[in-house]
């Protein structure tokens, strides 16, 4: 079913992992007073949604917090849907960071030859739109960076990450 979830007075916002590094399933968090919504996505799309806010924070004229608590995951984390596009704005005038997040389309097909092109763009899958104060994006960025540190280490040779019994370093080949 498809549903759209727009929360404006944000009580609530994270990123967070369940399970050992190399086998976590991570989740996006969103809350207000009356409901807490929570989707599965990538830890590189965790990565990259903090390392753009960085660069919007950056250019947003409202200082944020100097040093941001990290938010906690809230459990049970239960996915609603798996993201599938994330896009960021800003509202200069109310100084808040806009997130719409989009529901991975599974029925979507690169060769399917009777798509109409009008109608490619528009979403048919779930949506949250996420409206976040300057603090609320800061925390979001020191709760991502711990979540990054705590994977598994990279190889020193070729970067791939390490296993416990270790991995096939296609450097060594």
């Amino acid at each position: 079913m498809t549903e759209s979830h727009e929360f404006r007075d944000v009580t609530h916002f994270t990123a967070g992992a369940v399970g050992s590094p190399g086998a976590r399933t991570f989740f996006l968090q969103a809350g207000d007073a009356e409901r807490m919504i929570s989707v599965k996505l990538e830890k590189q799309q965790v990565a990259a949604l903090a390392t753009f806010l960085r660069s919007v924070i950056d250019d947003l004229p409202s200082p944020a917090t100097p040093d941001p608590t990290p938010t906690p995951l809230s459990e049970p984390a239960l996915a609603e849907w798996v993201v599938g596009q994330i896009a960021v704005g800003v509202d200069e005038v109310e100084s808040r960071v806009i997130l719409v997040v989009e529901e991975l389309d599974t029925n979507a097909s690169d060769d399917d030859e009777d798509a109409n092109p009008i109608l490619a763009d528009v979403s048919l899958g779930s949506s949250l739109r996420i409206h976040l104060t300057v603090d609320q994006a800061t925390s979001f960025i020191a709760t991502a960076d711990l979540l990054m540190q705590k994977g598994r280490p990279p190889c020193r040779l070729c970067g791939q990450p390490l296993d416990p019994d270790g991995h096939a370093c296609p450097r060594l080949n």
